[in-house]
């Protein structure tokens, strides 16, 4: 089951349930159940969002809707060096600090970050920002893990987290800055339950950069190429911290365009995600 956040009109966002090229609109009555966060908190989100189906509207065509990140309240946390590629980019990137990196790819400990509040998550089709401070600026395509209060993985969804290769390069120390502004991320098209997911080690993702209709970048990974695995991660996140509205976490990126690429005003960027979707979003830049 894929679970989406969506508007029409109304400026309240709306629940519903995505099947093929429709929306089926989702009745929050008031009392324990009042978000998409509610029911991934239940017992069983399918069962709930089943019985919350509204019998009395039509389900809605996807493109007569506008799909939102499908966040409510939760944090939102990555992590970093989780693929060979991402170990060797950064290294290539921070030559002063480069072992750091290679440490942290072989260490028990994984590295983990504070990505961005909701407010900083940009849905699909919304821009993603480029920071006005750096000259080379890149996207991040990553498996999300969609976690409950309980950090249990209750669905996955799609990540993107942009990020100034130049700004965390001259040092390591300058990775929030580097990571963390402004619709610095983004999230969706919509939240897949783990029923809908193929195996974990065998998820396919592929990032498509066009730049005036043509294609400047492609690259593909899978989830089988990451050194750590989701458990461990979420593991550790959990560690001498709670998350009482559950949390984002960000898997890491096994597709590092090379050191000559930089995004720019109005690029389009799509990630696709096996048992997810694509998630596709342009780029933008601050005056």
């Amino acid at each position: 089951m894929k679970l989406a956040k969506f508007s029409r009109l109304e400026a309240v966002p709306s629940v519903g349930i995505v099947r093929d090229d429709v929306v089926v609109p989702l009745c929050l009555p008031a009392g324990e159940i009042t978000s998409l966060f509610d029911i991934l908190e239940s017992n069983s989100p399918a069962e709930t969002a089943e019985s919350l189906i509204d019998h009395g509207v039509e389900p809605l065509c996807l493109r007569d809707v506008v799909l939102l990140a499908p966040v409510d309240d939760q944090e939102v946390w990555a992590a970093g060096v989780t693929y060979k590629r991402s170990q060797t980019a950064r290294m290539e990137e921070s030559e002063a600090a480069a072992s750091c990196y290679d440490r942290v790819y072989s260490s028990p400990r994984p590295e983990l970050f504070f990505k961005a509040t909701p407010h900083r998550v940009v849905g699909p089709g919304r821009g993603v920002r480029i920071r006005a401070d750096s000259l080379w600026n890149v996207p991040e395509p990553e498996i999300t893990l969609v976690l409950s209060s309980h950090l249990k993985i209750v669905g996955f969804t799609i990540g993107n987290d942009m990020s100034s290769r130049d700004i965390e390069g001259e040092n390591p120390l300058y990775l929030p800055q580097a990571k963390v502004y402004d619709e610095c991320c983004a999230l969706g098209p919509w939240i897949s339950l783990t029923d809908e997911m193929p195996a974990l080690d065998q998820i396919e993702v592929n990032l498509e950069v066009v730049r005036q209709g043509a294609r400047i970048f492609a690259g593909e990974t899978h989830s089988g190429q990451m050194a750590r695995r989701f458990d461990d991660l979420v593991e550790w996140l959990g560690r001498d911290a709670t998350f009482p509205r559950g949390a984002f976490l960000l898997t890491g990126t096994g597709i590092v365009p090379d050191s000559d690429f930089t995004l720019h005003p109005n690029d389009i960027i799509r990630i696709t995600i096996a048992g997810v979707g694509t998630l596709e979003n342009h780029v933008k830049q601050a005056p």
